[in-house]
């Protein structure tokens, strides 16, 4: 967590945390509350974390660092287990696991995603799961391997249903997965979502999901990880891993069927619906498996017991993932630890809100304030606690999800059109038709607003 940092309510932590609030606090988001329970009623993990507030007494802040903590302890102890079935030395078996906890947050070829985020989510604990799954099944534990897969499936369903068709392709290694590919895909045809104008409009802002968008270096985060698993299949046999044979081998067909999946989405029109389903997420768990391998083949074949290889490798590693997220999140603390004043001018703001401004009131934002430099892609939800016309950044990942939300997202998002111009009368037109109540604004603000609160960068204002 100190290479990586600690940013609880940014990025995708605006979907997920503020289900967790509302399970703690129902009175919370009268307003617009669809855009993340649409997330949060598929899935147990609001509810665990929230059950285990309830049970603890730990608040809240406290219980999403011992949460992600937990999280990271359980991936790690998951990697060294799996390490251990496919290597024969203790170097190996820590040479995987360091080198995943050295990549944590290393991006994901064209998936918006990291092998772990710098917050707790759903993923968080599904990866671990799905790990835990692998493992048990190379062990022939069937029984552990499904328990820890149903309990993926209750946290975060489509990343568990990628590393179900992993195990289905490292049991069939090969030979039995193509007659049941089609039965795992049958189901989804006939349930096509309607492509509405407006669901193509939210689509349009996650170019990721369509894989003939994606730019030449994300392609190569996708063919250099196939070339590296033959080499690793090579390896396998060569010193008798046989294990990391079958592993890589079934890996390698995991990732072709997604990707011809991810084809099909991308070029047939009438299959743009199933963009919703991700297939190039699959790319996560290859990821996560590749540096385990590639750790363990380092720490056995060149690393051995030689300390300053050890450190040669690891040390320049760390540092250069920690600078990475300290670019990443310019204006935050690199661990936002839980009671201390945060410097970033939108959080300062964002925490005088919940304090200071009633529970039913309904803000309204810059659509992409989450992409604005210095925001640092912080939750307005999940810090201040109110309820938000829908944005153009997390919202719409919400709508790619759930179509039925298309409609009200596109009516919210363009009444904010021109927000940066926006003078006393829009304000007045927003709280006609949607009822907001307050405004943040970039300053000085606008003429005629009252802004009880202001730093050196942002005012709150009301909308009387």
């Amino acid at each position: 967590m100190l290479v990586h940092g600690y940013h609880p309510a940014a990025e995708d932590a605006e979907i997920y945390l503020p289900g967790i609030k509302k399970a703690l606090n129902p009175s919370l988001y009268p307003v617009g509350s669809e855009f993340f329970l649409s997330h949060a009623k598929m899935t147990l993990f609001p509810d665990l974390i929230a059950w285990s507030v309830r049970l603890s007494h730990v608040p809240l802040d406290y219980a999403l660092l011992l949460w992600h903590l937990l999280s990271i302890l359980l991936l790690m102890l998951a990697c060294w287990r799996l390490s251990r079935q496919c290597f024969s030395c203790p170097q190996a078996h820590w040479g995987g696991v360091l080198m995943v906890a050295a990549l944590l947050t290393i991006p994901v070829a064209g998936t918006s995603l990291y092998i772990m985020d710098q917050y707790l989510d759903n993923r968080s604990l599904s990866t671990p799961a799905i790990m835990f799954a692998i493992g048990y099944t190379l062990e022939r534990k069937f029984v552990r391997a499904t328990l820890w897969i149903l309990f993926g499936i209750m946290v975060h369903p489509l990343m568990a249903a990628f590393g179900v068709f992993y195990l289905v392709c490292l049991l069939g290694a090969g030979r039995y997965w193509q007659p049941v590919i089609p039965a795992l895909v049958a189901p989804f045809l006939g349930i096509l979502p309607p492509v509405s104008d407006a669901y193509r409009d939210a689509l349009s802002t996650h170019s990721y999901f369509f894989i003939l968008d994606w730019t030449w270096y994300e392609w190569v985060g996708v063919f250099c990880p196939l070339v590296l698993l033959w080499c690793f299949v090579l390896i396998g046999r060569n010193h008798a891993l046989l294990v990391l044979a079958l592993a890589c081998r079934a890996l390698a067909i995991f990732v072709v069927f997604f990707l011809s999946a991810a084809l099909v989405v991308t070029v047939p029109a009438p299959f743009v619906g199933l963009a919703e389903l991700q297939p190039m997420r699959g790319l996560h768990l290859l990821y996560l498996l590749l540096f385990l391998f590639a750790g363990g083949i380092a720490g056995q074949f060149v690393l051995r017991k030689i300390l300053w290889r050890w450190l040669l490798l690891f040390v320049p590693l760390c540092i250069g993932m920690c600078y990475v997220q300290y670019r990443l999140f310019p204006a935050s603390f690199h661990v936002e630890w839980p009671d201390v004043p945060p410097e970033n001018p939108w959080l300062q703001a964002f925490n005088w809100i919940r304090l200071n401004t009633p529970q039913d009131s309904l803000f309204a934002l810059d659509p992409n304030h989450m992409d604005i430099p210095g925001e640092d892609e912080q939750g307005f939800r999940a810090l201040a606690e109110r309820s938000m016309l829908a944005d153009n950044v997390k919202d719409s990942g919400a709508v790619s999800m759930f179509p039925a939300l298309a409609q009200e997202w596109r009516k919210e998002v363009r009444a904010l059109d021109g927000w940066q111009n926006f003078q006393l009368q829009d304000f007045r037109r927003l709280k006609k038709t949607f009822g907001v109540s307050w405004v943040v604004l970039r300053r000085p603000g606008a003429a005629g607003l009252i802004c009880p609160y202001q730093n050196n960068l942002l005012v709150v204002c009301r909308v009387d």
